[in-house]
């Protein structure tokens, strides 16, 4: 099995976790990243602070563009001036938000190029990811296979067939963690208002949520099922779910929370 190389460039969060999963992963890639603050890096992986820095022997299979949006284009535009015709032979996956592959293969000068877009969420830091992916008809099966793999480091994987896809991927998957944050917040708020502990309220809705995860994931019902086995007739449950589901309350809030979503994700593009 040949080992890829990689050219990660940012490491930060996301770009951070990639980097964590790969190096723990049974047979790791030979990893070069680009970035200016990193202070130390695992053993095996090779810091550049520059493009200018690049050595002529690194000649990545894929460039890991993991930077802020509103710097890409002025790396992508560096990278292709210090690596030249190696840009030729490599293909670009970006975890960035709002730019098309369109854009991303013109910053890098080939109409060309060999674009993946991927979509991970912020429990990919703790290998518990859960990434939309789209490769653009310039990406070969070899490299869309070799995105997948390096993704799934980081936890589930699911390609998208149309890049506009992605944008529902941001609604239900990549912004989402923001959705159970809050209502985490607000449920160990609730518990300290009727009357326990910080500690304790903080330490039942966080078990209750990792274990809801844990029941999604491993158990073959959907939701809807589990939902209904959980909720006896006149009980609790069916008391508490019996305000939520009111047309005027989640039926209506969640669809409207990931239009909004998706109206700020084609802003962005802009």
């Amino acid at each position: 099995m040949t080992i890829p190389t990689l050219l990660l460039v940012g490491c930060g969060k996301m770009g951070g976790a990639l980097m964590r999963g790969w190096v723990s992963s049974p047979i790791p890639p030979r990893i070069f990243i680009l970035d200016r603050k990193l202070q130390d890096a695992p053993a095996g992986c090779t810091i550049f602070r520059t493009p200018e820095e690049i050595t002529p022997d690194v000649k990545p299979d894929i460039i890991v563009l993991a930077v802020k949006p509103a710097g890409a284009e002025a790396m992508l535009s560096s990278l292709k001036t210090v690596l030249g015709e190696r840009m030729n032979h490599t293909a670009l996956l970006s975890v960035m938000a709002g730019k098309s592959c369109e854009k991303l293969a013109s910053w890098c000068g080939r109409a060309d190029m060999p674009v993946i877009r991927t979509m991970p969420n912020t429990p990919s830091c703790v290998g518990a990811g859960a990434t939309g992916l789209y490769a653009s008809p310039h990406v070969s099966q070899v490299q869309k296979d070799l995105a997948i793999r390096l993704m799934e480091q980081v936890g589930t994987v699911v390609p998208v067939p149309h890049e506009e896809d992605l944008r529902t991927v941001i609604a239900i998957a990549g912004s989402a963690p923001a959705y159970i944050f809050y209502l985490a917040e607000l449920l160990e708020k609730v518990g300290q208002d009727f009357g326990l502990d910080a500690h304790a309220s903080r330490a039942l809705v966080r078990g209750m949520i990792y274990g809801v995860g844990k029941m999604l994931h491993e158990l073959p019902e959907d939701a809807e099922t589990l939902r209904k086995n959980v909720t006896s007739p006149n009980g609790t449950t069916a008391a508490a779910l019996s305000v939520f589901m009111k047309e005027e309350h989640w039926p209506r809030l969640i669809p409207e929370a990931a239009k909004a979503a998706i109206k700020r994700s084609r802003e962005l593009d802009d």
